[in-house]
């Protein structure tokens, strides 16, 4: 799950990222910058930010590829990335945000234009991830309710985690340890025969669906 303070940034250029990072915390959000895709990579294996800030022209793998690597990956593709570019021509904004891209920012910026970005972009996710539907099924944060064709159904704090992943990354599988680690924290050693238990009871409670949980063996589970 991601954490709503923090931002993640990536530039090749030292003075770009400085300024980042002292900007987006004068902000009050938590910045982690890093020089190219591989460091980026590596830390949302551990951590999702609440937004990326990404630069097209890097050395090695350019900022195209990243955003591609990121919304064609279950645990990323929603995390709202805002693109940077000291290029000005009209084509590389239209190739970002035809990509998947959700903002586009041009070099040289103001450090009043860029937090505003981060806070609009920030706010039309939230506002996003309130209320969820694919298919027949519908989860409403606010409140804390899960709707299966129109009807409210019963579920438990656990199952109602579980099936927010699902309808958010569908119909995209999402893995069991990302499962274990979203819905019972970093830290559960306990059996892991437990999420199949509760995701037996969610197919129940779904039911009326033309939904189904389809199980990926030894992988994790997509809803269909």
């Amino acid at each position: 799950m991601a954490d709503k303070s923090l931002i993640y940034a990536v530039d090749d250029e030292e003075s770009i990222r400085e300024l980042y990072d002292c900007a987006l915390t004068d902000a009050g959000y938590s910045a982690q910058c890093f020089v190219g895709g591989r460091d980026l990579f590596s830390a949302l294996d551990v951590r999702l930010p609440a937004l990326i800030i990404l630069d097209i022209m890097l050395d090695g793998e350019d900022g195209y590829s990243i955003l591609h690597t990121l919304k064609n990956n279950a645990r990323t593709k929603d995390i709202p990335i805002i693109m940077v570019s000291a290029k000005g021509e009209e084509m590389s904004k239209v190739k970002g945000l035809n990509m998947g891209a959700d903002d586009y920012v041009s070099k040289p910026f103001g450090v009043l234009e860029l937090i505003a970005r981060v806070k609009a972009n920030l706010r039309k996710y939230g506002k996003r991830q309130d209320r969820i539907t694919y298919g027949d099924i519908t989860v409403d944060d606010k409140r804390h309710e899960a709707i299966v064709c129109g009807k409210a159904v019963s579920l438990t704090l656990k199952e109602y985690g579980i099936l927010k992943l699902l309808v958010a990354n569908a119909p995209d599988v999402v893995l069991r340890e990302d499962i274990f680690r979203s819905v019972w924290g970093e830290d559960y050693c306990g059996e892991t025969r437990t999420l199949d238990i509760h995701v037996a009871t969610l197919r129940k409670a779904i039911a009326a669906a033309a939904n189904e949980i389809k199980t990926v063996r030894g992988v994790g589970y997509m809803l269909i």
